[in-house]
């Protein structure tokens, strides 16, 4: 098993939902947001990412430039 890299994800982490129970550990983030029909925040630019829409939609929007 591989060991959880907690500490270096948190640094890394751009998500700005500080709350979050996840931040920083990225297999329960991806499963939590893929159970919502969404996708995680660190794939989001920063500006889009801060509105909290992690619509795969919104996504796509972001990556038109729109």
């Amino acid at each position: 098993m591989q060991e959880c890299k907690l500490q270096k994800n948190q640094s890394r982490c751009s998500c700005t939902y500080d709350p979050c129970p996840r931040k920083g550990v990225c297999c329960e983030c991806i499963m939590y947001h893929n159970s919502q029909g969404e996708l995680p925040g660190c794939l989001f630019p920063p500006d889009v990412e801060r509105t909290y829409d992690r619509s795969v939609k919104r996504y796509l929007r972001a990556m038109q430039g729109s």
